[in-house]
């Protein structure tokens, strides 16, 4: 009887063990997770970053799939009924990359709790107030340096570079043994990430989107970038935001990112957003942007066209 219950107790350990270890992400011929392929964002346009009002009191987990549906299907009638104001029927609707998205959650914040942005501190808004005084008295076109790092096919940072957009929203995740790269369809930005555990370069040495490190956590990539600028701040953070972002399976064909805030110049505490990347056959495409930059002139000669009028 005991030798029965010896061997019943040792197969279910190796069943449980066989089970743990199916239940793993693929592993690439090295031994890494294997989290390669294209990837997009799409269904999750229009999902607001914070949790909005109209649902106070709620947590994610909180909102039930039938509400979930009724809030996408709310989203994606408001939004028809803007962009036909704003294109003015120019565009069949079913043009746009990311027309009729399937949001995965309800808000992206999901910590704090209450799904908000912590408060800036006095720091960012003297900063903030800085760059409002230094523009004081200029236009929005006065010259190519007045528009945006993404107007200008520069860049659009981090995280905006993986941020839902009306196109530009496919990435791909490439591997080899000791780094991960990142292909960004928008802007055409590349990160190429050590994971031999090097520490980060000097911090007199800064970049549009950072020094990144990484490593595997069970079968999540945690990235560590620091080294930032201070041309690309988001929602003005400073150039000495940390962000850290993991990339998790959840499932066949899907990827959680969730990137977090450390910058205590800018923010009273740490706080997180996470969004799905599902896999598409579709590979980034290129972002022939400088190339086809007519916006840019356009603008610009638009802008002086106003200022003859006015005279």
């Amino acid at each position: 009887m005991n030798r029965f219950r010896a061997f019943v107790i040792s197969c279910s350990a190796f069943c449980l063990a066989v089970s743990a270890a199916s239940a793993q992400a693929p592993r690439t011929p090295w031994g890494d997770p294997d989290l390669q392929g294209a990837y997009t964002n799409s269904d999750e346009s229009l999902t607001p970053l914070e949790r909005p009002d109209t649902l106070s009191g709620k947590s994610l987990s909180e909102i039930s799939p039938e509400e979930l549906a009724k809030l996408n299907e709310q989203r994606n009638e408001a939004r028809i009924e803007a962009d036909k104001q704003r294109w003015e029927l120019r565009s069949p609707l079913h043009w746009f990359e990311n027309h009729n998205p399937k949001n995965s959650r309800a808000w992206l914040v999901v910590d704090p709790a209450d799904g908000k942005i912590p408060p800036i501190t006095a720091e960012a808004k003297a900063r903030a107030s800085a760059r409002a005084q230094a523009r004081k008295g200029r236009g929005e076109a006065d010259s190519y340096e007045d528009r945006s790092l993404y107007d200008r096919c520069i860049t659009r940072g981090l995280p905006g570079s993986m941020m839902p957009a009306i196109y530009g929203n496919s990435y791909e995740i490439v591997q080899g043994p000791g780094f991960v790269a990142i292909q960004y369809e928008m802007v055409n930005e590349l990160r190429v990430i050590p994971l031999d555990g090097r520490p980060h370069i000097s911090a007199a040495i800064r970049h549009y989107m950072g020094d990144a490190r990484g490593h595997f956590e069970g079968d999540t990539l945690v990235v560590e970038t620091t080294n930032f600028t201070d041309k690309v701040p988001y929602r003005g953070s400073s150039k000495d935001l940390k962000l850290i972002e993991r990339f998790t399976p959840r499932g066949p064909g899907v990827v959680e990112w969730s990137v977090t805030f450390d910058d205590p110049a800018t923010w009273t505490r740490p706080w997180t957003f996470a969004m799905n990347l599902t896999k598409t056959t579709e590979r980034p495409f290129e972002y022939a942007c400088h190339e086809g930059n007519y916006a840019m002139r356009n603008i610009l000669s638009i802008a002086r066209e106003e200022e003859k009028n006015k005279k």
